[in-house]
């Protein structure tokens, strides 16, 4: 990478840089990387070299008897891992992939667990694997992106890289596969720790006395007027914007220890196990949103009750109240309902005003609660998504 440069210098230009020639078995582990020339048809099988060890040689057939797994069962987690289906013959498969199938078989035999629940568990790491993927692959290619002076003015629509900036991606997220690999796991612990602690805190009696669901505050934030913004604005712009919620909404979430659920487009659901933090959310996405240039006002709507979890996403009652009384509430406000309205009830720092009662869809007749801080009550730093 050169100083200074948002670029990085492309292998070819310096006379001194090696190039692997196209024959080469494998690019050595302390190597130059992958050649970043968009030209290079050799580019994608090195890109499968360097972070699956080696180009895939084995069929199904190869590579279920030499992971000693019936070819029904290496079937069954292919496509748990969402990968389609291949022919006997077809070469998909690398010794990556024999390793991990033989592992996960292991497991199953040993009665570690179950087959039904290493399926459940593959799916599980696959769906989110496959977002991170292309999420990180986006993210490397829009930071390599240089700005074009033409794009101000909406004449840039591009929301696929320039051939040498995805050349120069995929460079560098295989020279740096070794530094992140460790870092995914780590993040990966922290998260599953916090889990399992909710899920201890969750089956406690003492803490809980209806085993049935876990107690929420769900909450949905909204930007106003997404649409007309959509129409004023290229691809590549629209991609910022909504890069810039979610950073922000993110950032407002964690620093008050809930959960961003999922953020679709203009929307961002999140939970938290305690009514004053989540309410605390709220606010703090009225005020970070209204501070940003970038971001139009946003709306939120709380909900408190009982939840289901499941896939990592939360369902029920609450969750679709949350949403609806999030549809009618007016821009720059927090609305919240009359069980969110309940628990704030002793706790300082916050007022719920009655407002006039409303008929949701699917909810029926409710009474909404405009929340705001209580006077002298204290207003947060907005969090810098870019720090």
């Amino acid at each position: 990478m050169s100083q200074g440069s948002g670029t990085p210098d492309r292998p070819g230009e310096d006379p001194d840089e090696p190039v692997l020639p196209p024959d080469d078995p494998a690019p050595p582990a302390d190597g130059p990387g992958l050649p970043a020339r968009p030209d290079d048809a050799d580019l994608p099988e090195r890109v499968e070299r360097s972070l699956l060890g080696r180009s895939a040689s084995m069929g199904r057939a190869e590579v279920s008897e030499t992971a000693g797994v019936d070819p029904a069962e290496a079937r069954r987690f292919w496509h748990a891992m969402g990968f389609q289906v291949v022919e006997d013959d077809e070469a998909m498969f690398t010794d990556a992939d024999r390793e991990a199938l033989a592992r996960v078989s292991k497991m199953v035999r040993d009665g570690s667990v179950s087959e039904e629940l290493a399926l459940g568990m593959t799916r599980a790491f696959a769906r989110t694997a496959d977002r991170l993927a292309v999420w990180q692959t986006q993210l490397v290619a829009e930071s390599l992106t240089p700005d074009h002076p033409d794009e101000l003015e909406g004449k840039d629509t591009r929301s696929v890289p320039e051939p040498l900036v995805a050349a120069d991606a995929a460079n560098l997220l295989s020279r740096t596969i070794d530094e992140v690999e460790p870092l995914l796991v780590y993040v990966w612990r922290r998260h599953l720790t916090n889990a399992i602690q909710r899920m201890l805190a969750d089956a406690d009696p003492a803490v809980r006395s209806d085993p049935s669901a876990p107690v929420r505050a769900v909450g949905f934030a909204d930007l106003v007027a997404f649409t007309s913004f959509v129409r004023r604005m290229s691809e590549r712009q629209l991609a910022r914007l909504v890069q810039r919620f979610e950073l922000l909404a993110s950032d407002v979430v964690a620093e008050h220890g809930g959960r961003v659920i999922k953020t679709v487009g203009d929307e961002v659901l999140f939970v938290h196990t305690e009514a004053a933090a989540a309410s605390a959310i709220a606010l703090d996405l009225v005020d970070a949103m209204a501070e940003d240039e970038l971001l139009p006002p946003v709306r939120v709507g709380l909900a408190h009750g009982r939840v289901v979890s499941r896939l990592g996403d939360v369902f029920g009652m609450t969750v679709n109240k949350a949403s609806r009384i999030t549809a009618v509430t007016p821009s720059g406000t927090v609305y919240v309902d009359d069980d969110m309205a309940r628990a704030l009830g002793s706790v300082s720092g916050f007022e719920a005003t009655p407002r006039r009662r409303r008929m949701l869809r699917g909810i029926g007749v409710v009474t909404l609660h405009e929340l705001r801080r209580a006077p002298g009550g204290r207003r947060p730093t907005v969090p810098n998504p870019s720090s």
